[in-house]
């Protein structure tokens, strides 16, 4: 089942959050200018969007899922899970990235920011996540070297601010 939300519900939503100085999620959708038809394109660099390919890669696989699994137990399209493990340019859906962030424990701006749906707001996120995509290479089982860059890379995304 897919929800799909209105406009008018996510500015509700960010006015909540910003009276309850907590994170609500849907409603950071509304102060993002990716909700907004008609805001200008966010610039994403290729090093970020081919980290959250290869964190969502190393993730699944570093808790020996399957794609289907992985779709089955986040409550995601199998087929994106692909368009994104295959090619680090896709743009994923927004619910997609809040799944896989719930899914994985990490927090949902930072996943957002990685996979290039929001503007970037914290350069240390986009420094680590180069740092990761540089260590990281998709292999049948993860190295040391790979679970180590994986876990570094999930503490900084799981930060709180």
């Amino acid at each position: 089942m897919r929800i799909n939300l209105t406009k008018d519900w996510c500015l509700r939503m960010a006015q909540l959050e910003a009276k309850a100085d907590s994170e609500i999620g849907a409603g950071l959708l509304a102060i993002d200018p990716v909700f907004d038809s008609k805001a200008a394109p966010v610039a994403s660099s290729e090093e970020t969007t081919l980290a959250f390919s290869r964190f969502v890669q190393l993730a699944r696989r570093d808790r020996g899922l399957s794609l289907e699994k992985l779709a089955e137990n986040a409550d995601v399209e199998v087929s994106e899970l692909l368009s994104i493990e295959e090619n680090s340019q896709y743009k994923p859906d927004l619910r997609t990235v809040y799944q896989l962030a719930n899914f994985f424990k990490v927090q949902r701006t930072n996943l957002l920011q990685v996979a290039g749906l929001t503007v970037p707001k914290d350069s240390h996120i986009a420094n680590e996540a180069v740092r990761f995509a540089a260590r990281s290479e998709p292999v049948a089982a993860l190295t040391t070297e790979e679970r180590s860059a994986l876990e570094a890379f999930v503490s900084v995304l799981s930060e709180q601010k």
